[in-house]
């Protein structure tokens, strides 16, 4: 009898099903860190900020290692941790107001006459560096986990004009392909409920992005043009610059709420308000973001010095530069691991 009672709990012991044993938090890093970047654009693509991206980048790791003990493979290890981060964008985003672009503000054209001034209550939509989607910088055309049309900075603008739900309904479904039924689960919506959001996403965003210009490829044609576009703003030959911009250029400026269209009135802008007086004031370096050619400008002050000044969001076009987003703000080159100053030549 005793023998019996002594048996009876190591016979269930031995049939009880094997417990998952506890994973760190570094396990759960490791386990995710192919799907890095992935996270990383969905959650710029949500947000429209490179540090509220990377920072609930971590916040979507953290909340998977505290939720990893119910992760039963009972859908992929990739739909899981996208619902996490979607969850986690969503919470970060109450209460915050969207991130636009000048162009988006709905004023007209503004007159290159009047000085801009910048506008310090908005948050404003910010590049997202080649380096961090990318592992050599540029979008590998045969396997690509995050493709250009995603990332390109008109189409995260014009994400910036829906609701969150509305952002995260369309990228589940329209950029990820989840089915209608996974983004109900994952939202807690019922199906029709997805279905009728991600309509009314799709049409708004349809009146908001703009049709995208004509690009030129990655060729001699563009390298050439982007090359005599550094030289032209090197030498402060406005007169140059003009000629490289397409006759309908669309040039803003965040933080400045004005934006411009059209060579002249651009060649006017930098005629009349950039601080640079003579050739070798501004130096250019080249880099790259959401998939275009980003050129750093430096601007020599009065101790000789070339600081940070802007990043020039460019797009080539078949007839020149055919839109221009200059951000100001030296804190954004640290994102692109660019220095404070250069040397001298």
């Amino acid at each position: 009898m005793a023998a019996s009672q002594t048996e009876q709990p190591t016979t269930a012991l031995a049939d009880a099903p094997p417990q998952r044993p506890s994973a760190t938090a570094g396990d759960v890093a490791e386990l995710l860190e192919p799907l890095r970047r992935e996270i990383l654009a969905h959650c710029y693509r949500m947000t429209g900020s490179v540090h509220d991206a990377e920072d609930l980048v971590q916040e979507t790791y953290l909340r998977a290692w505290r939720a990893y003990h119910g992760f039963e493979n009972r859908s992929s290890l990739r739909t899981w941790v996208f619902r996490i981060a979607t969850n986690a964008c969503l919470t970060h985003l109450e209460g915050r107001k969207r991130r636009p672009l000048p162009t988006g503000l709905g004023a007209p054209a503004a007159d290159p006459h009047d000085q801009p001034h910048p506008e310090a209550g908005v948050s404003w939509l910010e590049p997202m560096p080649d380096d961090l989607l990318w592992s050599q910088g540029q979008p590998d055309p045969a396997a690509q986990a995050v493709s250009h049309d995603s990332v390109r900075l008109a189409f995260v603008a014009a994400l910036q004009h829906l609701t969150a739900q509305q952002r995260a309904v369309l990228l589940l479904r329209d950029v990820l392909a989840w089915r209608a039924r996974e983004v109900a689960e994952a939202l807690d919506l019922t199906v029709a409920g997805v279905n009728s959001t991600l309509q009314r996403a799709r049409a708004r965003l349809a009146d908001v992005d703009p049709q995208e210009p004509p690009r030129l490829p990655d060729d001699e044609r563009r390298r050439a043009l982007l090359r005599a576009y550094v030289a032209a703003f090197e030498a402060y030959d406005v007169a140059a610059i003009v000629d490289l911009l397409a006759a309908d250029v669309v040039w803003e400026m965040p933080p400045y709420p004005e934006w411009y269209r059209g060579a002249r009135a651009v060649g006017t802008l930098i005629s009349r308000w950039c601080p640079a007086q003579r050739a070798g004031d501004m130096r250019m370096l080249p880099t790259s973001a959401n998939g275009e050619p980003v050129l750093a400008l430096y601007m020599r002050e009065d101790d000789g010095v070339h600081r940070a000044f802007q990043l020039q969001h460019v797009v080539p076009g078949p007839d020149g530069v055919a839109r221009v987003t200059a951000f100001f703000g030296p804190e954004l080159f640290a994102h692109f691991a660019l220095p404070p100053e250069l040397p001298p030549r």
